[in-house]
């Protein structure tokens, strides 16, 4: 049994706009730790949040991870899986993680899944985002803080 303290449901209480199935935006190192750790990213996350969820991906971590090259190709076909729900940037050239901070900013219905820690750090500024990441072979969310409190 789940207690209702679990940091797996406290980030509920803090954006009423989340809510199964959870919309999981996904970074480029979140798909490469995912496979370095051998975690089957839909089911991960399902297990993690016991919920359904519909992984996210923009066009801007798309093009990252095709400029990343052959060494990322398994991480690439993962990204395009018919199961992930492919987002639309009406910017040009944008780097990736500025792309996924700007889109939380304003939309704040997503979970963020990233294993970066700068990303990590910047995401943590925007009240009510929860993130998710690797932690011993399996996805792990971080609870929120207050979404009232004050960042400096």
């Amino acid at each position: 049994m789940i207690k209702p303290s679990d940091p797996r449901f406290l980030f509920l209480s803090h954006n009423t706009d989340l809510g199964p199935p959870f919309r999981i935006l996904v970074d480029t190192n979140f798909i490469n730790f995912s496979i370095q750790n051998k975690i089957e990213l839909v089911q991960g996350m399902m297990d993690c949040l016991m919920a359904k969820c519909i992984p996210t991906i923009t066009d801007c971590v798309l093009a990252e991870l095709e400029k990343l090259g052959p060494k990322y190709r398994l991480a690439l076909r993962i990204a395009k899986d018919p199961r992930f729900e492919r987002l639309h940037c009406d910017h040009s050239g944008s780097y990736a993680d500025d792309c996924l901070v700007q889109r939380v900013s304003v939309h704040k219905c997503y979970i963020v899944a990233t294993c970066d820690r700068d990303l990590r750090r910047r995401i943590r500024k925007v009240p009510g985002v929860p993130l998710m990441y690797v932690v011993k072979h399996r996805y792990q969310i971080e609870r929120l803080p207050d979404a009232g409190a004050s960042f400096h």
